[in-house]
C-alpha cells in the first residue's frame, strides 16, 4: 500500500467540496493506494506519465482531483477543483498550469 501525501493548498480545496465529494475522493485515493485503479480514474493527458485524475460528478457539478504516482512511491496529491469549463468538456488552462507547476515543485523537492 502507499502513502498519500496531499499539497496543502489541494487538501484545503478538497475540504470545502460537498461531503459526499470528499469522500468519493478519499475512498478513490485509498483504492488507488492499494494498487487498483477505479473507473473514476484517467491519465491526464498532455502532462508526465503517472499523473491522474479523479473525476467525480455530484448534482449538476464536476470536481476533480489530480494526483502523481511516480514520485518516491508515494501518491502525491496535487490539486484539486471544481471543473467549470467555458469551453467543452477540455481541463481550464490556468488548472492545468497549476498542476504543471506543483508538479515541477514536487520533483525539485524529491531530488
Amino acid at each position: 500500500m502507499r502513502n498519500v501525501i496531499w499539497v496543502k493548498s489541494a487538501h484545503k480545496t478538497t475540504k470545502r467540496f460537498p461531503l459526499e465529494v470528499q469522500q468519493r475522493i478519499a475512498d478513490t485515493l485509498e483504492i488507488v493506494a492499494n494498487g487498483t485503479t477505479p473507473d473514476a480514474v484517467r491519465p491526464m493527458k498532455g502532462l508526465a506519465s503517472g499523473v491522474f485524475e479523479i473525476r467525480i460528478a455530484y448534482r449538476t457539478n464536476a470536481y476533480r482531483a489530480v494526483y502523481a504516482m511516480n514520485l518516491a512511491k508515494a501518491i502525491y496529491v496535487l490539486h484539486a477543483f471544481q471543473k467549470k469549463s467555458t469551453q467543452g468538456i477540455a481541463t481550464p488552462k490556468k488548472e492545468i498550469e497549476t498542476i504543471k507547476g506543483r508538479l515541477k515543485m514536487l520533483k525539485d523537492r524529491l531530488k
